[in-house]
């Protein structure tokens, strides 16, 4: 269990090199012991998100078979994991999961920190799984051993495109669970069981977003970001998921309801999307101010991003990485992963390779131009890669605002006509909220 103390921290740093990561909502308590409780759509890198949102040293539940497996077996060993033995692993061994639970009321009765994943399995879903019960087990369990309760809190991962290097990750802490008046009653009542499981269940879809299928993920985001535009909504990031999770809600009722209104509400919002999604605007951009006197100021502020040490930075960084990149991608994309698998395939593939690349591309300057060299890029080479892909970043974000810019000026009647049929859309939108 030596790396344990570490994980918050390396945690931390992977999953930021690999997502753009916003971590929101409450804070996991420093001390004590607790139980966190999250969702499960991305594999491995679920509970490096978790680690990070923490910033304690917790112990997880992992699946029995991880615990011998030749790529990360010694990674779950040495995190402090916990075994689970799951009759879709083997039927024979269910037994050991006695030793888990000893294991897990042993940890909470010493102040550690648990957590697990009550889904069970990582999958690709577009909702939450049917929760296990183990959690609720485990607390009620534990509260046997200590005669106290402790916090059991809810953490949400949405990820916006979970396979995609560099896209956006929200992991949500939420409030802790209310089950106080379920502890005395143990482990074996039934009823007290299922009951916490229900809460928890209510918990995590309460700092996640739960659809009913895929195809209606772009509607939603639309109805969200429409709704922001035109009610000048907080833009925080527990704000904008309460906004997708009343989306989500609000269409849900819709597919219930026998209003045409609605349905045709629908309708329009998706041939909103549409017609934005040609000109490769999204509805805030609709409202962006095209003086003049605001693009100059704009591109002030971003003439450093055309400096010389920028474009140096941006062109090495990438060259100087681009193999191991593409070598990463090219394995991970053929290893036959799913979709809940490819990101936790490109990150235990992209350390060890990127490390070796700058370990090699090291002893090869140092042999052409002396171990001070060789020092120098082993030390800058991190560097300049991060910054580069840092300026890189902010050079697609600025080429995306200046299109947006000219587009919107130069095409000011359609533009008018999109904001005020937006606008309409926004009203009928807030007329079905007062309705339902």
């Amino acid at each position: 269990m030596w790396l344990r103390p570490f994980i918050p921290s390396v945690s931390n740093l992977t999953t930021r090199a690999y997502y753009r990561v916003t971590i929101a909502g409450g804070r996991v308590p420093a001390k004590g012991a607790l139980l966190l409780v999250a969702n499960h759509p991305n594999s491995l890198l679920d509970p490096a998100l978790v680690a990070a949102a923490a910033r304690r040293s917790v112990r997880f539940l992992a699946k029995a078979p991880l615990f011998t497996d030749k790529r990360i077996g010694f990674l779950v060993r040495s995190s402090g994991s916990i075994p689970v033995y799951r009759r879709i692993d083997d039927p024979d061994s269910m037994d050991g999961n006695q030793d888990m639970f000893r294991s897990v009321f042993e940890a909470l009765k010493n102040d550690l920190g648990i957590a697990l994943f009550p889904e069970g399995i990582s999958h690709s879903e577009p909702s939450l799984a049917k929760l296990k019960t183990g959690a609720a087990r485990i607390a009620l369990g534990a509260f046997e051993h200590t005669q106290e309760t402790f916090p059991i809190i809810p953490v949400g991962m949405v990820l916006a495109e979970k396979d995609v290097f560099r896209s956006r990750a929200l992991v949500t802490v939420g409030e802790p669970i209310e089950w106080e008046d379920l502890a005395p009653r143990g482990q074996t009542d039934r009823h007290a069981v299922v009951e916490l499981t229900r809460r928890i269940d209510t918990a995590i879809r309460d700092v996640t977003v739960n659809l009913e299928t895929w195809e209606d993920k772009p509607i939603v985001e639309c109805a969200e970001q429409i709704w922001s535009a035109e009610f000048n909504s907080d833009e925080t990031a527990p704000e904008k998921l309460g906004r997708l999770r009343t989306a989500s809600d609000l269409l849900s009722s819709v597919r219930q309801s026998h209003d045409a209104r609605w349905w045709d509400l629908l309708k329009d919002i998706e041939s909103h999307r549409r017609r934005l999604g040609v000109l490769r605007i999204t509805p805030s951009d609709l409202s962006v101010n095209t003086r003049i006197g605001t693009a100059f100021r704009w591109t002030l502020g971003r003439l450093y991003l055309l400096a010389p040490i920028s474009l140096i930075l941006a062109v090495v960084g990438h060259l100087v990485f681009l193999i191991p990149y593409k070598t990463t991608g090219f394995i991970a994309n053929r290893s036959g992963a799913d979709e809940a698998e490819i990101s936790t395939w490109k990150l235990f593939l992209g350390i060890p390779l990127y490390v070796g690349w700058v370990f090699l591309v090291s002893i090869a300057t140092g042999l052409l131009f002396g171990p001070l060299v060789a020092v120098a890029v082993a030390a800058l080479a991190p560097i300049v890669g991060v910054t580069g892909l840092w300026i890189r970043e902010r050079w697609k974000g600025a080429s995306q605002a200046a299109r947006r810019f000219f587009l919107l000026r130069e095409r000011s009647d359609l533009v008018a006509e999109l904001r005020s049929q937006q606008k309409d859309i926004a009203d009928r939108m807030a007329e079905l909220v007062r309705y339902l």
